[in-house]
């Protein structure tokens, strides 16, 4: 297993669901994924999730704050000072949603927008680092930021996450971005065309997880109660697909081919 015990500060580290059925949202992706998971016992985590793959923590989930927060998929960034990270926000044309806060002992967090108008999160560590598991399948691979103004925010993520990019043209299907950090690729940005994202979808931060097999994956999410948005789609590094769950939240599920990472 690719196993993590910390992060470069600029790495993203976690992932975490917002869902309206918490409930629900377990069986799902207990049922998905193989995921166990267990709730905090303190108070002031306010039932917050950690779900496991062999006992090592691979995401999180807690319910909505309020009936008007969506049920998403949010990845975090490490960070080293989470105070000066919302400063360089604010300086650099994006937003802070959710102000740095102390999230019991564990680290604090804070929810920003980018100057293109995507949400993410930012994690400073304490004695909670990150996601234990990755890139392997049943847990968190990749994260994708889809925009509708790429120069913007090439602006904007160098500047606060210390990132380079690589942009590279992908035949019919436009470019791709990787977002590198000390030269290595840790995230991807695909720009939003109008074809195939409609103007209600907003900006966002995609999240995939590795599966060992998409076709068998996307048709357990539609047993399961859940959608398949982009039915399995072979590309260069594997085959992928868009589904949501039951409680209407997105992501990717992507088998990797043989001898590809991410």
């Amino acid at each position: 297993m690719a196993k993590m015990s910390e992060y470069k500060p600029g790495t993203p580290c976690w992932v975490d669901l917002s869902t309206k059925d918490l409930e629900g949202a377990k069986s799902f992706y207990g049922a998905l994924f193989g995921w166990t998971n267990e709730v905090s016992p303190d108070p002031a985590a306010g039932g917050y999730t950690m779900f496991q793959l062999n006992g090592q923590p691979v995401a999180g989930a807690m319910g909505l704050m309020s009936p008007e927060q969506p049920t998403v998929w949010s990845s975090y960034v490490s960070v080293e000072d989470l105070d000066k990270t919302a400063e360089a926000v604010g300086s650099h044309g994006g937003q802070v949603m959710v102000p740095p806060m102390d999230v019991t002992d564990v680290g604090r967090m804070g929810v920003f927008v980018d100057n293109g108008g995507a949400v993410f999160g930012c994690w400073q560590p304490r004695a909670f680092h990150g996601a234990a598991v990755v890139n392997e399948p049943n847990t968190w691979c990749w994260s994708e930021l889809l925009t509708r103004k790429p120069d913007e925010v090439k602006a904007f993520y160098p500047e606060i996450m210390g990132w380079t990019y690589q942009t590279n043209p992908m035949g019919e299907h436009g470019e791709y971005t990787e977002w590198q950090l000390d030269g290595r690729s840790i995230a991807g940005m695909m720009v939003m065309d109008p074809e195939n994202f409609p103007a209600q979808v907003p900006p966002n931060w995609n999240i995939y997880f590795a599966v060992a097999d998409c076709e068998a994956a996307a048709a357990k999410v539609g047993k399961l109660g859940g959608q398949v948005m982009v039915p399995p789609t072979t590309i260069p590094i594997g085959t992928f697909s868009v589904v949501q769950d039951p409680q209407g939240a997105t992501f990717s599920i992507i088998q990797m081919a043989a001898g590809a990472s991410s």
